[in-house]
């Protein structure tokens, strides 16, 4: 059977099979091969996402927040290594095309995130935004659903801590900046590669390493702590440029950095193999054992607190570039701590006089748009 065409702009060739569907439809051969002759593209589709609730929780002891807001579900940046891959097969998707190209929108988000923070049992914590899917990928620049969370967050001085790729978010340092001025609020900006070419191929629809460092920039002129996450090192792939990276981190003035180690739980395991073996075939099997170096054997290792890190030599040998690097770049391992201090609980609704933030009333009121940008 011919292999499937990449898709143009896409990080995965195929949808692998869901491991909770007992059915699994293989395109036809010669519609596969059809599409490969005419140059194959994949549109991005939207759905709206019907939550009840919008702050998830979490019992995992090596993640630094109990909650977190997913204001959506799916990528487009289309990151062949990314861990939530996985969390479309509960939507009776594939952790492959599907998850990039099949997003679901939680347009109420910014309403759900009111109620829950008005109610008394709520009690203040730092939040994540977000702790799976980017919240500023490229649809929000038109939905803006993070944009109206966070003027949520604002009104009621709620500590957030953002994870992002996107130099969208600098869109929003008013209100991060309002945030910041009483101690609830910082950035995390991931660049795992300045390698353009490699950034291409591995994050399709993500920003260039330079956007994002100057985000960097631009969110530390406003006052907002921002850091890098050199998110993930892929061994025998991007490990050697831990140095490289965390220099350009704090020349655009970064406060903070981290890192974790390359996750390739379930179907992200096969598709990451797939991807190496199209783009990288000559390093393929050299970065495969490497990771499996430092996972014990294996492409994934889901056990609570080595996860991030990884055992073994040469997880050891990475945790010690990384903190020498660190150190030459005079940058500390964490960000501030988020202060609560300020928090006011909101109303079940919005008050009449409540502040609106620029640019989010009109959104605030519009219906949801499924149809693709463009």
């Amino acid at each position: 059977m011919p292999q499937p065409p990449v898709p143009r702009g896409r990080g995965a060739a195929s949808n692998p099979p869901n491991r909770f569907e007992r059915l699994h439809v293989e395109p036809d051969p010669e519609a596969v091969e059809a599409a490969g002759q005419a140059g194959a593209t994949v549109p991005t589709e939207y759905f709206r996402d019907h939550a009840r609730s919008v702050i998830t929780r979490n019992d995992s002891p090596d993640i630094p927040f109990d909650a977190s807001v997913n204001p959506y579900r799916g990528c487009e940046h289309g990151c062949i290594y990314c861990y939530a891959r996985p969390y479309h097969e509960y939507l009776g998707l594939s952790a492959g095309l599907d998850f990039e190209t099949r997003i679901f929108v939680k347009s109420d988000a910014p309403e759900l995130l009111r109620r829950e923070l008005a109610a008394r049992s709520w009690v203040p914590q730092a939040l994540a935004l977000s702790g799976v899917t980017d919240p500023y990928q490229p649809v929000e620049r038109r939905l803006q659903i993070t944009r109206r969370c966070l003027a949520v967050l604002a009104s009621c001085r709620h500590p957030v801590g953002v994870v992002t790729k996107s130099p969208l978010v600098t869109r929003d340092a008013d209100l991060l900046g309002e945030l910041a001025s009483v101690g609830a609020a910082q950035v995390s900006v991931s660049i795992p590669t300045a390698d353009e070419a490699l950034r291409r191929v591995m994050e399709p629809r993500a920003a260039t390493a330079a956007a994002r460092f100057d985000a960097v920039a631009r969110l530390r002129e406003a006052g907002i702590p921002a850091g890098v996450l050199v998110s993930p090192i892929i061994p025998g792939l991007t490990d050697h440029e831990v140095p490289r990276l965390l220099r350009l981190a704090a020349e655009a003035g970064a406060c903070f950095a981290g890192y974790t180690l390359v996750r390739l739980p379930h179907a992200v395991g096969p598709l990451f193999d797939a991807w190496l073996a199209r783009h990288f075939p000559d390093r393929r099997e050299r970065v495969l054992n490497r990771v499996r170096d430092v996972r014990g054997g294996r492409l994934h290792d889901a056990r609570f607190g080595v996860r991030m890190r990884g055992t073994g030599t040469l997880a050891e040998f990475t945790a010690d570039l990384f903190r020498v690097a660190c150190e030459r770049a005079g940058l500390p391992a964490r960000g501030p701590e988020l202060s609560a201090a300020a928090f006011r609980r909101p109303g079940s609704q919005p008050g009449l006089f409540d502040e609106v933030a620029p640019g989010a009333s009109d959104d605030a009121s519009r219906p949801f748009d499924p149809r693709p940008e463009g």
